[in-house]
């Protein structure tokens, strides 16, 4: 693409030396200001272009081109659970009660009462995408309501997920047009897994038990295991597409927790809570990008993905799962991050 000089030295040198083409110039003034407009046309065009095939397009543009093979972007979902709550027998928990953490609502989609001093009840966090994935014992809060004592979530909350990226339907794109899937082969059944709200990515086991037989073990948006109610729209999803005759198991990957200790040298004007907190999202990001994709940690990996985050200026003493080696990942499992100890 020409810039904007190289066209004001084309125009100029178009036009007689007879005439006074010095900066400051009628002539000068004019070409400088067509030749600002050809420039802006011409990443215009670049742009245009861009937009045009899949392995540049963004957002609407790439929607339209994934489109044309029937895939479509994934819309974020919102986090479900379950919150216990105490109090006097006879209290009525009405739909629409809404229960916070920090400024993250939730609100019960079941009436419950409270029976035997407790009552579960059912909420839907009111914010769609991964938001809504709190800590276990974190949802303590809710709006006023007599004869309540307390409120908690006794497990985590973690299958609210985010709108696919780009990436994400990028790669499912050139999947379903570099990877053919015919007949019920295996990428035919991965194709159906990923195509489910909520699912990140999919391995299949052929024949695992026997002839007929299909594996599809699923992993969430997260990187996470998939709850049971994912799964089971997994297995509805397979079930409507799956050849006549064909056997399918769904099953989530079982997490392999990883558990990382290292001393870390923080830079001034840094604190440990703040570089903790990065160097747990980063692993959180690294381990999400090697899911079904790697048959191992890398200690390596781990190490580099710690200096790389601001504020460190070197580590030691670094632990995974108490050793100083890879960690292996089965066939069956997902990497997940578990406790991070930063000293």
């Amino acid at each position: 693409m020409p810039t904007k000089d190289e066209i004001i030295e084309r125009m100029l040198s178009s036009i007689s030396d007879d005439y006074d083409k010095s900066e400051g110039s009628f002539i000068y003034d004019a070409v400088v200001g067509v030749a600002t407009a050809l420039e802006d046309g011409y990443i215009e065009m670049d742009t245009i272009i861009d937009k045009a095939f899949a392995e540049t397009a963004t957002d609407e543009y790439l929607d339209k081109i994934t489109a044309e093979l029937g895939i479509t972007r994934k819309p974020a979902t919102y986090a479900t659970t379950t919150v216990r709550v105490s109090g006097t027998n006879g209290t009525i928990i009405p739909v629409g009660t809404r229960f916070f953490v920090d400024t993250v609502y939730f609100t019960s989609t079941e009436e419950k009462t409270i029976s035997s001093g407790i009552a579960n009840v059912p909420v839907t966090c009111e914010s769609a995408g991964s938001i809504g994935n709190v800590p276990a014992n974190s949802i303590v809060n809710l709006e006023a309501i007599e004869g309540v004592t307390s409120v908690t979530n006794l497990s985590a909350v973690i299958n609210g997920t985010d709108e696919e990226t780009d990436d994400q339907l990028r790669e499912r794109y050139f999947d379903k047009v570099q990877t053919p899937a015919t007949s019920g082969n295996a990428q035919h059944y991965i194709n159906w897994c990923r195509e489910v709200i909520g699912i990140g990515d999919a391995k299949v086991i052929p024949l695992w038990n026997g002839n007929g037989t299909v594996k599809c073990l699923v992993i969430n948006s997260n990187g996470l295991a998939a709850d049971s109610t994912l799964v089971s729209t997994v297995q509805s999803h397979v079930d409507a597409n799956k050849p006549i005759g064909a056997t399918v198991t769904v099953q989530s990957a079982t997490e392999l927790v990883i558990n990382v200790s290292v001393d870390v040298d923080i830079l001034s004007g840094y604190s440990l809570v703040s570089v903790t907190t990065t160097i747990t999202e980063s692993l959180k990001e690294y381990l999400k990008s090697i899911a079904f994709k790697s048959t191992f940690v890398s200690y390596a990996l781990v190490g580099s993905k710690i200096l790389e985050v601001p504020g460190v200026s070197d580590y030691r003493n670094l632990t995974l799962n108490s050793g100083t080696a890879n960690v292996t990942i089965g066939s069956s499992q997902v990497a997940v991050v578990g406790t991070v100890n930063v000293t």
